[in-house]
């Protein structure tokens, strides 16, 4: 969802190319470092940034550092941005906010208004911003919206709008006659990464067969904490919706095989 935020600023001009640092157009301290300021949004996109510092008392090397359940990472020394993977939730935090910054709009009024309303979503889903995840932009005190729902924040939503979702995704940007987010960038959203485990922008991916062995090459899915999952197989014009479970692959392979006999 953050991804599709990043598309409609790019359409918008707000970003004026995925590959343009972000410290051309973000002048808050996160990209003042040499390092920091080589990101460019592309990196982001794709969980390639590297950024270095902390975002809501949370700093990015925190994978090396604290306990994380059977995900939990080595300390390793930062790599130059573009050219490393790691899933990152403070990094995705640290880009959530550069697209506050860019919108100078709450990202959920922007994606309430330039998405969820005009594919006919409802008003029930909620996407939650950490108790001290704050900021002033021109005056006015807004939240910063987290990528996940980690240390507690993140997107609530049903599964029927998610499927409303999936469709936008599905159809290539388009609702009805309008072009919510540009076939273009689905494209370059959808297209795999040079270091990610088949990834795209926030997207993952199934070109090598690796991440879902049986389900089609050229289907993608968002993936939720908990096993929430927007299944997206272009091929077979299929949208599904998986809640609450992380075994779900043998489920999409049966639904995909049943469309297709």
């Amino acid at each position: 969802m953050l991804s599709t935020v990043a598309g409609i600023a790019l359409d918008r001009g707000l970003i004026r190319s995925v590959d343009e640092p972000v410290a051309n157009s973000v002048k808050d301290g996160g990209y003042d470092t040499p390092h920091n300021s080589l990101i460019t949004w592309r990196n982001h996109l794709q969980q390639e940034s590297e950024w270095e510092g902390e975002m809501w008392d949370k700093n990015a090397n925190f994978l090396g550092t604290e306990g994380f359940g059977r995900g939990q990472m080595k300390p390793r020394a930062i790599e130059e941005a573009g050219s490393h993977y790691e899933y990152n939730d403070v990094r995705i935090n640290r880009f959530a906010l550069s697209l506050l910054r860019v919108f100078k709009k709450p990202i959920p009024d922007v994606f309430r208004d330039e998405v969820m309303n005009p594919i006919g979503a409802s008003s029930t889903w909620k996407w939650v911003p950490y108790t001290n995840a704050y900021v002033n932009i021109d005056g006015k005190r807004m939240a910063s919206v987290s990528g996940g729902t980690r240390w507690g924040g993140g997107m609530w939503i049903s599964s029927v709008d998610m499927a409303r979702f999936g469709l936008l995704w599905l159809r290539g940007g388009k609702w009805g006659d309008r072009q919510i987010v540009s076939s273009s960038y689905v494209k370059m959203a959808t297209t795999p990464s040079a270091h990610g485990p088949d990834y795209g922008f926030l997207w993952w991916l199934n070109s090598k067969q690796g991440m879902w062995p049986g389900s089609p090459a050229d289907s993608f899915r968002a993936l939720g904490n908990g096993g929430n999952i927007i299944f997206i197989d272009p091929g077979h014009d299929l949208v599904v919706v998986w809640r609450w479970s992380a075994q779900s692959n043998e489920g999409f392979r049966k639904v995909v095989e049943a469309i297709a006999s």
